[in-house]
């Protein structure tokens, strides 16, 4: 069967070839096959949709936040309905298992254009301070540019925003993961969205991208990926002073304090660095255990890991391919370095799991005795792999914690909150989970290498607009 063809784009509401003749393909993990083509993307694209998002911004710009927000609204109605079809899509360009597809890469962005759009009625517009009126107004033209590991999931962090603010934008995604966002084109355009409010272009990073991203006529770019791009597009946005959100790296810690409930707190740990094969910027890769319990944890690590399944997708496993033969290359690299540099092997490794010849898979894979200075517990690995390292008090937590360039997310669990919450206080992470708590709520984004301002609620929204005031 030959792969599709999708090579249009869409710009001023509607769906356009690419001026591009090269396509990319979109490969399935899980089988290794081509399943799709998609535009390799151009310097003239990218002018079209800049061009196009321009001519939409007086407008948009000055409807009113009621009006944007039902568009919002309807937009996430109109993914609701496709959310199985979704579902399955990402499952083929991913290799997430189906029965998880739903739940983590589909329910969150659906519902958060439900949420944004019930922002429209509560946010802040405007306020008096002393003799001044002041506006939120637009920041401009927005370029959203999304990963591959949650495709529709970060596309929405941006989209959504985006437009309540009256910011027309452009959503450049992964050339890897393509495929469900297009979805957002058919939302945009069933809704009746004006044109150019919406636009999306495909294409490779090194093109596409770089136009995008360097193009004088974006105005605030936001951009969720590796900490290696984003200094690449902070760089080209600071030569037009050009704003950037950039949700980057982790390498994020799960903290056992001494007195922590393994029972629960172990299983938790493990799922938190393995969720969609550990390609998940907030894995909590690295577990610190007190040295009084720490052969009892690893041994109970070991016990919960190896109960883990791996395999097809489309079967009720927990855990399926990583998305690219290059993703599991850099995986298997990192688990050779942990060994070389004296890294224990207590689970898993680079053997394929039995039976699985064909596809990107990697077993679940856990080290003990690791060193803080080790590869494996100072760098993103984006795989099944973690870390297990002993520390002496709280004190040597923190300091190990806090001893990498990253500072995303972490979790503290212990049977006393108020001490968990003293010792989060500590860590220079921008979200710290106390015994696996969650709340969508809460602002997203980190210190340090791991990125610039913040996802979610009112303070994802702002990221989009500028202050102005009006005095008199």
């Amino acid at each position: 069967m030959a792969p599709m063809s999708l090579t249009k784009n869409f710009v001023g509401g509607k769906w356009v070839e690419s001026r591009s003749t090269s396509t990319i393909p979109v490969v399935n993990p899980a089988t290794e096959e081509v399943i799709a083509e998609v535009a390799g993307g151009s310097h003239e694209d990218a002018d079209l949709a800049v061009a196009a998002a321009r001519e939409a911004f007086p407008c948009w710009s000055t409807t009113s936040p009621a009006e944007r927000g039902k568009y919002v609204a309807a937009m996430g109605e109109a993914l609701h309905e496709r959310a199985d079809e979704l579902a399955a899509t990402v499952t083929s360009e991913l290799g997430v298992p189906r029965h998880l597809a739903l739940a983590t890469q589909i329910t969150h962005p659906v519902a958060k254009f439900a949420r944004y759009a019930e922002l429209a009625e509560t946010f802040d517009w405007e306020e008096r301070v002393g003799a001044s009126r002041l506006i939120r107004a637009p920041a401009g033209v927005a370029l959203a540019v999304s990963p591959w590991n949650f495709p529709l999931n970060q596309a929405a962090d941006k989209v959504a925003p985006a437009l309540l603010a009256g910011c027309p934008v452009i959503l450049k995604p992964s050339e890897m993961t393509p495929l469900s966002t297009l979805a957002f084109a058919d939302a945009a355009q069933a809704v009746g969205l004006p044109p150019g409010v919406f636009n999306l272009v495909n294409g490779a990073g090194a093109t596409v991208g770089e136009a995008l991203a360097g193009h004088p006529g974006v105005d605030l770019i936001s951009f969720t990926g590796s900490t290696a791009v984003g200094k690449r597009i902070a760089a080209l946005a600071a030569e037009r002073v050009a704003r950037v959100t950039l949700e980057l790296g982790g390498k994020s810690p799960t903290i056992l304090l001494d007195d922590a409930d393994l029972g629960e707190a172990i299983p938790a740990a493990v799922k938190a660095c393995f969720l969609n094969s550990g390609q998940v910027c907030v894995a909590l890769s690295r577990l610190l255990v007190p040295l009084a319990r720490y052969q009892e944890v690893v041994e109970h690590v070991r016990e919960v890991v190896e109960r883990y399944t791996v395999g097809d997708p489309g079967t009720p496993v927990d855990l399926g391919p990583l998305a690219s033969s290059t993703q599991r290359d850099r995986v298997l690299g990192y688990i050779a370095r942990g060994i070389e540099q004296g890294a224990r092997l207590v689970s898993g490794g680079a053997a394929p799991p039995p039976g699985l010849a064909k596809g990107y898979y990697v077993r679940p894979t856990v080290f003990a005795d690791v060193e803080s200075s080790m590869d494996i517990a100072q760098q993103e690995i984006f795989g099944p792999v973690l870390s297990v390292i002993g520390y002496r008090d709280d004190d040597d937590a923190v300091r190990i914690a806090n001893d990498t360039p990253f500072g995303l997310t972490a979790c503290v669990w212990s049977r006393d909150l108020e001490r968990a919450g003293r010792v989060a206080r500590r860590l220079r992470t921008g979200l710290v989970r106390l015994n696996g708590a969650s709340d969508q709520a809460a602002p997203f984004g980190g210190f340090k290498q791991s990125g610039i301002g913040r996802e979610h609620g009112r303070y994802g929204l702002e990221e989009f607009v500028e202050w102005q005031a009006i005095v008199g």
